[in-house]
């Protein structure tokens, strides 16, 4: 079966094309390398390199694709509050082209990467599917948009579409960013010998899942049955940012100051998703305990570099 990976020399994107190539998938990459990095591509996968936002080069890498994953994307609240023309384009007529790809090449399924960043301030915990979706930011309406392009294409043609909703994503190769994630912010200053800074109290939440667990949720929601919609993606607990930072010296066996700054615009206060649509629908669960995570994504941190 040949399976396209749109964004698959990123963080997430490369993880999934692992997996695919563990299970005898014949996978082929879109990536323009704006975010991705050469060295996360396999020499066993096709890669194309070109922009979601170039029709042409769509339209080049989805033909004769039965399955289509599409990871690329302009990611985080930051990122999009300094660039959000770009963010826009890139995650809303980005997928758009997508979506007009896979529908004149014939596409059975499309899987889209969605982003729990499209509920905004949370009113309940844990959160299901259902909750309003409010963005606060200029990336979490922008996914919200390319969600609902999705579901929209879903009913109106034959494309199965799914839309899996990550919580906070970490793991290999996940490089240092800084409009990028907690973890490897963290990490990065750690084994730079630097402080640690924490925006706020440090008793917000965040709900944590390992990229090995996303990548095997993409493949279960490309490969089972009858599967259709949005599904949270997550590990369905929580831990305060406070604990994590102590989590981290700890895997890294390190101690360095911990600081605190002021609150960062567009961050939710609490975060922990409901998982039990996707574990109804395709059998997802998190496997990999927050601690051992992080063990693992020290040691790469360190052999790669980071």
């Amino acid at each position: 079966m040949r399976a396209l990976v749109t964004g698959g020399a990123g963080f997430i994107g490369s993880n999934i094309v692992a997996l695919l190539c563990r299970q005898s998938f014949d996978v082929r990459v879109l990536d323009n390398l704006s975010s991705g990095y050469e060295s996360n591509l396999r020499p066993d996968v096709e890669f194309v390199q070109g922009d979601v936002r170039d029709q042409d080069a769509v339209e080049c890498a989805v033909k004769g694709c039965e399955i289509v994953f599409h990871l690329a994307a302009s990611v985080g609240n930051s990122r999009s509050l300094a660039h959000p023309i770009d963010d826009s384009e890139i995650n809303a007529i980005g997928t758009l082209r997508v979506l007009e790809a896979a529908r004149h090449h014939g596409v059975r399924r499309l899987v889209y990467s969605s982003s729990a960043g499209i509920f905004g301030e949370l009113r309940t915990l844990p959160i299901a599917e259902d909750h309003p979706v409010e963005p606060d930011t200029p990336y979490g309406a922008s996914k919200l948009a390319g969600e609902k392009l999705c579901l929209a294409y879903g009913k109106l043609y034959p494309l199965e579409t799914v839309c899996l909703r990550y919580f906070n994503v970490y793991g290999s190769n996940q490089r240092f960013d800084a409009y990028g994630n907690v973890i490897p912010i963290f990490v990065h200053r750690v084994l730079a010998g630097e402080p640690i800074t924490i925006f706020g109290d440090g008793e917000q939440t965040r709900d944590l899942v390992n990229v090995a667990d996303v990548a095997r949720a993409n493949v279960l929601a490309a490969t089972a049955p009858g599967v259709g919609g949005a599904f949270n993606i997550g590990n369905g607990s929580r831990v305060t940012i406070n604990e994590l930072a102590r989590l981290v010296l700890a895997a890294a066996g390190a101690a360095v100051p911990i600081e605190h700054g002021p609150p960062r615009a567009g961050d939710v206060r609490h975060s922990q998703a409901d998982i039990s649509k996707a574990s109804r629908a395709f059998g997802y669960t998190a496997t990999v305990p927050l601690e051992d995570g992080l063990r693992t994504y020290m040691a790469w941190a360190r052999s790669a570099g980071v």
